[in-house]
């Protein structure tokens, strides 16, 4: 083994760009909600491919404001994941809603669609999907199941009734970037809430976003109702007041607090300016990950990414890794680009505690490793909604024997070299 160094798991990237551009917003004298925030939306939705994108402050403010936007409140179910962190579930108590949890698949991180389909019942309003890691959900699977139960699903809502189907409302908050049949994340649910928290790819250090697929709403209706709901209900945001004698205002609903500020906005857009480069940098050290882990116990979730314009960009891929990255992208069985978020393994073999030991062991060698998630039924909030973990037989097992390893833009090669020299070293003592 190679000289022990320490591994972060995953810390911002951040550079001069990032400092330059929050002490210009706090030089400004506005820091609140403003021009920042609102080209923030801009040019992220123009970097979606969506019509619209409402900036909150976290993603899953953004998951609950969806719910809301469609209608859902007490007395209602949403299906989501058993298979997620909790933000997916919490976002529909926070409306009044039930949570119904859904096993994932065998042998994978995403909903049965089958058991989706079996769940769908007359209270169901929603069903929040996850992209897990940063890889997108398969959303045309996902909805053939669910108009498979359209006969056992009622309306409620004129939102509801427009979609003429259960509505999705993604959890896209790893997938910013990813794509899928070559559509990208936030183009294909009808909802998507995306995450800014510290540790995600573009950091705003807290926030979130949540936009929706073209076609789908009255862009400008839903785009106004959620400014409303992110801000008391007040039918004026601060910016607006400052017009000379414009201080008068109504409070439509008693709304929320859950708007963005300039300095998250400035932030954003300085890490929007670098982010094409970051993911390439992030599926540069996923391909790494997969050729030194190849043929090992190893098993890394499929990222399988990269494109031809990604490939080439300057001073981050030989010519020969980017071959390989996009022979691989074009095997890949179900034709998916992750926005490589988190690097999640499965080691073979491993129980729950051998799993915990061997996090404790590479966090001896200088590796900070993690869990991508305790099943939501393990948790006690949904345990005392009546949820039991032996109900949940695959997410279980998709949980005992997961790993974490660190990715992140502030990786060397030689760093991921040395968290798998480090892993297999001690698989290899474990086994003997």
């Amino acid at each position: 083994m190679t000289q022990q160094r320490t591994i972060a798991f995953s810390p911002p990237d951040i550079t001069q760009a990032e400092v330059d551009a929050v002490t210009e917003a706090l030089r400004s004298g506005w820091i609140t909600t403003g021009p920042r925030t609102k080209r923030f939306e801009e040019r992220l939705a123009a970097f979606m491919g969506t019509p619209r994108v409402a900036a909150l402050n976290s993603a899953t403010a953004a998951l609950a404001c969806a719910l809301r936007a469609l209608g859902v409140g007490p007395g209602d179910e949403v299906i989501t994941s058993a298979y997620t962190y909790t933000a997916s579930a919490s976002c529909i108590c926070h409306v009044g809603a039930r949570p119904v949890l859904c096993d994932v698949a065998p042998g994978s991180f995403e909903m049965d669609p089958e058991l989706l389909a079996s769940l769908v019942g007359p209270r169901t309003r929603a069903v929040i999907p996850v992209d897990l890691g940063g890889v997108m959900v398969d959303y045309d699977t996902l909805d053939a199941a669910l108009r498979t139960a359209q006969k056992r699903w009622r309306p409620t809502s004129e939102r509801q009734e427009h979609l003429g189907r259960v509505p999705i409302v993604a959890d896209a908050a790893h997938s910013l970037g990813a794509a899928r049949h070559g559509r990208a994340s936030g183009t294909v649910a009808d909802l998507s809430a995306v995450s800014f928290h510290a540790v995600k790819n573009l950091t705003t250090a807290e926030g979130g976003a949540l936009t929706w697929r073209a076609g789908a709403f009255d862009d400008e209706a839903l785009y106004r109702d959620l400014m409303l709901m992110s801000l008391h209900g007040q039918t004026k945001d601060a910016l607006a007041k400052t017009k000379a004698g414009a201080w008068e205002y109504d409070i439509a609903f008693p709304g929320w607090k859950c708007n963005m500020n300039e300095l998250s906005a400035a932030l954003g857009l300085a890490q929007l300016d670098r982010y094409p480069q970051l993911l390439a940098r992030r599926r540069a050290l996923v391909a790494r990950y997969e050729q030194r882990l190849a043929g090992s116990r190893v098993q890394l979730l499929g990222h399988y990414a990269l494109d031809d314009r990604e490939a080439h960009t300057p001073g981050l891929l030989s010519d020969d890794q980017a071959a390989q990255l996009r022979a691989r992208e074009a095997a890949a069985p179900r034709g998916h680009a992750s926005s490589g978020h988190l690097l999640i393994a499965r080691v073979e073999g491993l129980d729950v505690e051998g799993r915990n030991r061997l996090i404790e062991s590479l966090a001896a060698a200088g590796v900070a490793a993690n869990v991508h998630y305790k099943p939501l039924p393990l948790l006690s909030a949904y345990r005392n909604l009546g949820y039991r973990p032996a109900d949940f037989p695959h997410a279980l097992a998709m949980f005992q024997n997961e790993v974490t390893l660190p990715l992140h833009t502030l990786l060397s090669d030689d760093d991921v070299d040395y968290v798998c020299d480090t892993l297999l070293d001690l698989l290899g003592s474990a086994q003997s």
